[in-house]
């Protein structure tokens, strides 16, 4: 996040506590004094149109990867689950990270087998077949026969 250090190096106020954005004189931003600044910096960089809360969205939907809805809760204030979910959104990153952790669980239960049953098949199993892919019924719906 280099543009974040660039920022704050020269814009934000010193410290811990300083405050990220400052008004036009030094001083914590008003409404009446903010929109300005805001319109004209998205036409500056580009992005006419864009909403202060879409920062907001946006942060909202970053933080969502790796975190839980309380955890979303609590950074966004939020005091009801519904709220939080707004910001579930599906991201390529962790519906990459959502099919890799299932690739990888497939790939385990490839190796090793997880009981008996898929070991040595039972008798029943062997005769019974199933008439769409000439498998044992099991095999082919995952279900026991009765």
């Amino acid at each position: 996040m280099p543009d974040l250090r660039i920022h704050l190096d020269r814009y934000a106020e010193a410290g811990p506590r300083g405050l990220v954005f400052v008004g036009p004189k030094d001083g914590q931003l008003r409404r009446q004094n903010f929109r300005p600044i805001w319109v004209k910096a998205c036409a500056d960089a580009g992005i006419p149109g864009v909403h202060f809360y879409d920062l907001r969205h946006t942060g909202g939907t970053a933080a969502i990867t790796g975190a839980t809805i309380k955890e979303l809760m609590a950074r966004l204030g939020h005091s009801s689950p519904r709220a939080a979910m707004i910001y579930q959104h599906a991201t390529r990153v962790r519906d990459k990270a959502i099919a890799d952790a299932l690739g990888q669980l497939a790939g385990k239960a490839r190796t090793k087998p997880s009981g008996p049953e898929l070991a040595q098949p039972s008798a029943h199993t062997t005769r019974k077949r199933s008439k769409s892919a000439g498998l044992p019924a099991e095999r082919a719906t995952g279900i026991e026969p009765a």
